[in-house]
């Protein structure tokens, strides 16, 4: 953790207020990428983005580790868990959305996987095309590839996050690699007879 950190959590910690807001300028793009990625853009990311903060500013005197950054994902990873605990039910896909006059199932109303012809024709770039990849990961290699490309957090770190062994994590960071070299090869190959 740079000095900065440290002053800014010292000085809040001796009683200035204000302290810590150039902490959050500095991290919130960061830890709202990651929540975004980690809900798929539900609309609790916000709530979650705030409560992660409010945790945050409650515990700060707690904090001993070495990175804010990391510090702040462990809280949002644990809230997203949590979220989704909580809002887990049981929808069959045959069943129907009910409210309209569709009949239709919810299996049927599903988008069709992949980018759409309105989206192809829109000439949506390889950024684009990147995230629908990342989000067809499994949530755990989602979250290390994340955590790993947003904030550079080491795998010893983001172990303990997820609470499984770093031989573990790093497993699942190569699988997520092998998954998005699959997906992505033809952007790949694209871009690579691109710049020959």
């Amino acid at each position: 953790m740079d000095q900065t950190d440290i002053d800014c959590i010292n000085a809040y910690l001796a009683g200035d207020a204000n302290a810590l807001e150039p902490l959050v300028e500095k991290y919130k793009r960061p830890l709202y990428s990651f929540i975004l990625k980690m809900t798929e853009g539900r609309e609790d990311t916000d709530e979650i983005f705030q409560e992660t903060w409010f945790r945050a500013l409650k515990n700060v005197h707690k904090f001993k580790h070495k990175n804010f950054l990391n510090w702040l994902f462990r809280i949002a990873h644990n809230l997203v868990i949590d979220r989704a605990r909580r809002n887990k039910r049981n929808v069959s896909m045959q069943s129907t959305a009910g409210g309209d006059s569709d009949d239709r199932t919810l299996e049927d109303r599903l988008p069709a996987p992949g980018i759409s012809p309105a989206e192809e024709v829109g000439g949506t770039h390889l950024g684009t095309r990147i995230d629908a990849a990342v989000e067809m990961l499994s949530p755990e290699q989602k979250e290390v590839f994340l955590m790993r490309m947003y904030a550079n957090t080491s795998f010893k770190e983001i172990a303990k996050i997820q609470k499984c062994s770093i031989n573990t994590c790093l497993a699942r960071m190569q699988y997520a690699l092998t998954k998005l070299r699959s997906t992505l090869k033809e952007e790949y190959d694209e871009l690579q007879e691109a710049l020959s």
